[in-house]
């Protein structure tokens, strides 16, 4: 959710100096680019992973205060919910054993978390959307207790000017209301963030955009939300709803949502902030002292932080990240794509399959965004995201042939994607090994048409033949899920029964 933020109200004032503080960030960041400032290329990633906390009956507990403070690392933070964590993984250059050091490293950290969470009674449980999540427990008094989780709740609010209207339509029909944006907080998801050059930046954007439809439909992990059986990554649509300014008469007129996959591939990471301050009013218009030109003009590097609190109010799925460390500026590809989950296992699967994908698709001479339209990779996220592992997808047609082709999601992932995506990670010089272990969990889903939203569907369908009236179905599907993704396999290998 952003840096911690200080401020309780705002008045006409702030909203018009903020405006102009965004457009001289704007102007800083252009200048910067035209001067390359920026960092040398380092082949950096990082990855951060949102958590839920659960009773021993699979029920969400509002414990994150008490439960970091018995983690007591920095590695762990709070999230918009009471019953939400996130950790965070320190940056590694993407190469050699990056992958097997990723999985010791998250093994290691999430076990101790859930050590330490067992001590108030919770277990961390990692998963899109927790079945067992309630309208009652995703409320304004469940939010975590810190202002800028109020605070924007009550600009988002505010902007509305009405209730918050979920209404998502999937194998069920969902349509409810709320008084705040709580229901985001049933969102948790996996971000990857990849550190690139400005000159990179544009290809490796498109590229994640092109991707994030197989990315969903390999790793869909959220298909429950208030007892109803919705899409298989539910969590998409509602996180749209739940952080959505407009109002239906906005809707109607075409006003862009701030959860947004985007209208166009790009040419510089330039136009995607532009975009935002085009695009956006702020939400947060809490201004800086720093003057980015006088910085600047000093030789200096500004932080552009107006830009940056703007940037993080405006969910794009592939989001630009502007920062600075060690006195250099630097540009990430932050990719908000995937849902927590299931195991560490299938996370690093997920991981790898991105970073090789990227990097492939960046590096062809025919780059799939000059052979498909945008509205195709856009159609690709929605249908993923409904039909998961069983999604059909475009794509470009093999070999030198033109057009569009519709494929099964398992086929074009396992015959073009995988292949890809190994030589997208040799590109990177990640250790063959490593690869093959995690780009093989991917094969094993195509094969077995088995991700995290399949298993949770057909486990609740098990348990209502077996007796068990809805509540109690999802109750055991949940139990049975952290079961079995204690014990680390990917969730391929999970059986059915709840």
């Amino acid at each position: 959710m952003g840096e911690k933020v200080v401020a309780d109200r705002f008045d006409l004032s702030d909203r018009r100096r903020y405006r102009q503080k965004l457009h001289q960030c704007l102007e800083g960041l252009r200048q910067l680019l035209e001067e390359k400032r920026f960092d040398r290329p380092r082949n950096l990633m990082g990855l951060e992973i949102e958590l839920n906390l659960a009773d021993a009956q699979g029920q969400p507990l509002m414990v994150n205060g008490e439960v970091l403070r018995r983690i007591a690392s920095s590695d762990f933070q709070t999230e918009l919910g009471q019953f939400n964590l996130e950790v965070n993984i320190v940056p590694h250059a993407l190469s050699g054993r990056v992958l097997d050091q990723l999985a010791e490293e998250l093994r290691t950290g999430l076990a101790y978390a859930d050590r330490q969470a067992r001590k108030a009674d919770a277990r961390i449980v990692m998963i899109g959307t927790l079945p067992t999540l309630t309208p009652h427990d995703l409320t304004s008094a469940n939010l975590t207790e810190d202002d800028r989780y109020r605070l924007l709740n009550d600009q988002i609010m505010a902007a509305r000017g009405e209730d918050v209207v979920l209404d998502i339509d999937g194998v069920e029909h969902l349509r409810t209301t709320s008084e705040s944006i709580a229901p985001e907080s049933a969102c948790t998801s996996v971000q990857l963030h990849l550190q690139v050059t400005p000159g990179r930046f544009a290809d490796v954007w498109n590229a994640a955009q092109a991707v994030s439809g197989a990315q969903i439909a390999m790793g869909a992990n959220s298909p429950f939300l208030f007892g109803h059986e919705l899409w298989r990554e539910s969590r998409i649509p509602l996180f749209l709803q739940a952080t959505d300014t407009r109002t239906p008469e906005l809707c109607a007129q075409g006003v862009r949502p701030r959860t947004w996959f985007g209208e166009r591939w790009i040419s510089s990471a330039y136009d995607l902030f532009e975009e935002n301050v085009r695009y956006f009013p702020a939400l947060l218009p809490v201004c800086d002292q720093e003057d980015p030109g006088r910085v600047l003009a000093s030789g200096g590097v500004p932080t552009l932080a107006e830009l940056t609190l703007h940037n993080g109010t405006v969910y794009r799925w592939n989001r630009p990240v502007y920062g600075v460390m060690d006195g250099a500026p630097h540009l990430r590809v932050e990719n908000r794509v995937l849902p927590a989950g299931p195991t560490v296992a299938d996370v690093l699967a997920n991981t790898a399959f991105y970073y090789g994908l990227v990097r492939a698709l960046a590096d062809e001479a025919r780059p799939v965004w000059q052979r498909m339209p945008f509205s195709y990779a856009e159609r690709n996220f929605e249908a993923a995201c409904r039909y998961g592992i069983d999604a059909e997808l475009w794509w470009p047609r093999a070999g030198r042939g033109t057009g569009l082709v519709r494929l099964p999601a398992t086929r074009l992932v396992r015959d073009e994607l995988l292949p890809l995506a190994a030589a997208g990670l040799d590109a990177w010089g990640v250790e063959p090994a490593d690869r093959d272990r995690c780009l093989s969990v991917i094969e094993e889903r195509c094969r077995l048409r088995v991700n995290g939203a399949s298993w949770q569907a057909t486990a609740y369908r098990r348990a209502l033949e077996g007796g068990l009236d809805r509540e109690k179905a999802l109750a055991a599907v949940t139990r049975a899920y952290c079961d079995r993704a204690a014990t680390g396999a990917a969730v391929h290998t999970w059986d059915n029964g709840p």
